[in-house]
């Protein structure tokens, strides 16, 4: 049994522990959540999503190292692949991550995505939850880069970083995968390659059409820039009054993830978006809303669970082959069994 005091206090080892104990879906772990949940809500979450190939991980990387020089700490959560042989994440505790290993300020975990849609696993909202309790400023959640499936980040997190690439054979490959809605931040990665000032024109296009209005301080600063602006310097984080009654319009900055480029532009903008968050009240919204989908899923698979346990195998076979036989349909029969349990 671990002791939440030893979360709260730092003790890495029992935050390991404890977070495999979520991952395995241990019933220890919920009275363990529930005494570190009045402690959570402090954090900063960031989600980082997009294709295979874009550099997430390296931006990860870069990302983390950049926060931990203005003493921020920070906790990674990787999603990773499953194994189709153990179910444990295939890329372990992140090997382009290694730079990080032995920094105090730092925690890195990978969680196997074990067949959970949207490219978040299923434990990732309790994890999240006790690495806010052990008080890491920022989490950063690196989604599996599935492509086509990772909007349920949005929920997840605060500030949405959605990462692109040039050479990927598609220059609206964010717009295919839903993913315009989502983002709070793009990002062009691998921005030294060619063509990545047309994927990145291809998103303010986009992002034109979709929002035709007068952009805000958070776009100004990018727009009309044609060539990546890794030394400039940041302009001044603005007030939370400044803030107050603007929408924020996703800024498109432009990165060389290896080589450490455009990373200080990317931070930055991450703590915008948090001001922005504070001052215009949709930190809370979020909050509410991200707790009301978490409330009902587990509501709903609940009741999933008390379903079956009544029916029993016996009657669920029974209606399994009453639909084998094309006597009745599935809706009909799911109907059915919902009525009569």
């Amino acid at each position: 049994m671990i002791n939440p005091s030893s979360i709260l206090s730092g003790d890495r080892r029992a935050l390991a522990r404890l977070l495999t104990q979520i991952e395995n879906g241990a019933p220890e772990a919920e009275s363990a959540l529930a005494a570190l949940f009045p402690h959570t809500g402090r954090a900063h979450l960031i989600g980082l999503t997009g294709a295979p190939g874009t550099g997430k991980s390296s931006l990860v990387n870069e990302l983390t190292k950049t926060l931990r020089s203005q003493n921020h700490t920070v906790a990674i959560l990787a999603i990773d692949p499953s194994s189709p042989f153990t179910g444990g994440a295939i890329l372990g505790d992140r090997i382009r991550m290694r730079d990080l290993a032995g920094d105090p300020g730092v925690f890195i975990r990978s969680m196997a995505s074990r067949g959970s849609s949207g490219g978040l696993a299923r434990a990732t909202a309790d994890a999240i939850k006790a690495l806010d309790a052990a008080g890491f400023e920022k989490i950063l959640i690196e989604t599996v880069g599935a492509g086509q499936a990772e909007v349920d980040i949005a929920r997840a997190a605060h500030t949405v970083l959605v990462i692109e690439a040039p050479g990927l054979g598609d220059d609206v490959q964010a717009i295919k995968a839903g993913l315009l809605e989502i983002a709070d931040v793009f990002v062009v990665n691998k921005a030294d390659l060619p063509g990545a000032e047309n994927a990145a024109r291809a998103l303010r296009a986009s992002l034109d059409l979709a929002h035709p209005v007068a952009r805000t301080w958070a776009d100004d600063k990018m727009r009309g820039h044609h060539q990546p602006t890794f030394n400039s310097t940041p302009e001044p984080v603005k007030s939370e009054k400044d803030l107050t009654g603007l929408r924020w319009n996703p800024p498109i900055l432009q990165t060389v993830a290896l080589e450490g480029q455009g990373i200080t532009e990317v931070v930055e903008a991450l703590e915008q978006h948090r001001h922005h968050l504070h001052a215009s009240g949709e930190l809370k919204q979020r909050e509410r809303e991200g707790l009301a989908y978490e409330l009902k899923t587990r509501l709903r698979e609940a009741l999933f669970a008390e379903m079956l346990t009544r029916l029993g195998n016996g009657k669920l076979n029974a209606v399994v082959e009453r639909v084998l036989a094309r006597e009745v349909d599935p809706a009909s029969a799911a109907r059915q069994l919902a009525k009569d349990w």
